[in-house]
């Protein structure tokens, strides 16, 4: 209140002080305006000399080999399709920047406009060289550790409900829905959705094709492709439900009470500010940077070692449940827990749009795509398998007071894309990077639970 009457007597000061703030006002939509015409940052004027001279380097067969390549060709075109899916009303709110990284590339390499160099290079730089596992693993340690421990704790009882509820409810009613439309019921829940919801192809349609040839009598490979084809075009259908699903949330209209958490996963309402997300580091020395690297880095070397000696988990589960059971037991100091968080925004910020742009012209096959649209059940079953998974993980999630839209998006749709490189783009489409380490579990310890279904309902496939 003293200050209140002081600002009322005060006249000059106020008339002063809205002066400024008016003329904050303008440099605000003055750097709105100057930011229009950057792109990843840069003036337009500089990076426009950046994609002239990699596109000149590119076509003459003349980028050096290595790493360095990698992040050159993928960071351009990644920045720059991000740019150019940002400047679209409307679909830009439905995840068109990250649609363009996902299907832009793949689309070149299908009507042969990337050399075979480039292809290569891209291809080595994310599977050999280990881009995929560089950013990965950054935001998984930098989620985990910048998560309250509240969070992390009651988020983790609830999750088994949606993960295991899904997987049951997909199952029994792609089957049903299968039969009626003379797909044949164990059909549709061996061949559709269980590779779907394994979660990625080593837990879904690599080792299934192996029980489904022993099983028919045939080769391995003449069942894989159509798997992998089914696996495919469900990735598509998570990303795009997924870009629906944002755009949804960004609507003033909320149809009930806890529909979308706008990135919060628990809807706790006693003791909020404890359950909420961690805030984004803005700010952050070299050094903790660095730190956070080592840290990450550090966890995916401890996961890959318990891999082998307890092989049944992924390096990335493994990597998650110790980042998980560092917060917990609070192994490091908070100092730490920020510098491992602030490299995984970092890494979220920068290199996303570049892995997912290398992921594109790395593993999507368009042709194979075209191909499997040939059946109408067999793209119907699919979609309704996608669509499915995140309404039932959506509503109970909802139950055990998860937000549904999260849920939907985590549990729900990342275990019917492809692993790894779909988790990336399903939460980049629907702007929800940080729920990784809940999609890396639902990954794993979901497709674990399929396989193991999928191998005593084999004997069901004729």
């Amino acid at each position: 209140m003293l200050i209140r009457k002081r600002a009322l007597v005060d006249q000059p000061e106020a008339e002063g002080t809205a002066t400024a703030a008016n003329s904050d006002s303008d440099a605000r939509q003055g750097t709105s305006r100057t930011n229009r015409l950057r792109i990843g940052g840069m003036p337009m004027w500089v990076f426009a000399a950046i994609l002239a001279a990699v596109t000149t380097a590119m076509f003459t067969d003349t980028l050096p080999p290595g790493m360095f390549s990698g992040f050159v060709v993928t960071m351009t075109m990644g920045w720059l399709l991000t740019w150019i899916g940002g400047r679209v009303p409307v679909l830009r709110d439905f995840g068109l920047p990250i649609l363009l990284c996902v299907f832009g590339p793949a689309l070149l390499v299908y009507a042969g406009l990337l050399p075979t160099g480039v292809i290569n290079l891209v291809t080595t730089f994310v599977d050999k060289e280990g881009f995929s596992d560089f950013v990965l693993i950054a935001v998984i340690a930098g989620a985990i550790l910048g998560m309250p421990r509240a969070l992390l704790i009651n988020a983790g009882v609830r999750f088994a409900v949606p993960v295991v509820g899904t997987i049951a409810v997909v199952f029994l009613l792609i089957g049903v829905l299968g039969a009626v439309m003379g797909y044949g019921f164990a059909h549709a829940m061996l061949m559709i959705a269980a590779p779907i919801m394994a979660g990625g192809l080593p837990l879904g349609a690599l080792p299934m094709s192996e029980m489904y040839g022993e099983r028919l009598g045939v080769e391995a490979s003449s069942v894989l492709g159509g798997l992998v084809s089914t696996v495919l075009l469900a990735n598509i259908v998570c990303i795009l439900c997924a870009s629906l699903l944002n755009g949804l949330g960004k609507r003033k209209v909320r149809p009930f009470v806890g529909f979308n958490g706008d990135g919060r996963l628990l809807r706790i309402e006693n003791n909020a500010e404890k359950f909420a997300p961690s805030k984004s580091v803005t700010r952050a020395n070299l050094l903790s940077l660095g730190q956070g690297l080592l840290i990450a880095g550090t966890l995916l070397v401890a996961g890959t070692m318990l891999e082998r000696l307890v092989p049944g988990l992924h390096a990335y589960a493994w990597t998650t449940l110790l980042a998980v059971a560092v917060k917990l037991f609070r192994l490091l100091p908070t100092d730490l827990e920020d510098a491992t968080a602030a490299w995984g925004s970092l890494v979220t910020t920068v290199l996303v749009p570049p892995l997912l742009v290398g992921i594109s012209i790395a593993t999507i096959d368009i042709s194979e795509i075209l191909n499997s649209l040939s059946d109408p059940r067999f793209v119907v079953l699919t979609v309704v398998t996608v669509l499915l998974a995140g309404l039932t993980a959506g509503a109970l999630g909802w139950l055990v007071k998860f937000y549904f839209i999260e849920a939907a998006i985590a549990p729900g749709l990342v275990m019917a894309d492809t692993g790894g490189s779909g988790d990336v783009a399903v939460l980049s489409a629907s702007e929800r990077m940080h729920l990784m380490p809940f999609a890396t579990v639902a990954n794993r310890v979901g497709g674990t639970l399929v396989l193991l279904v999928t191998s005593l309902l084999t004997p069901l496939l004729k």
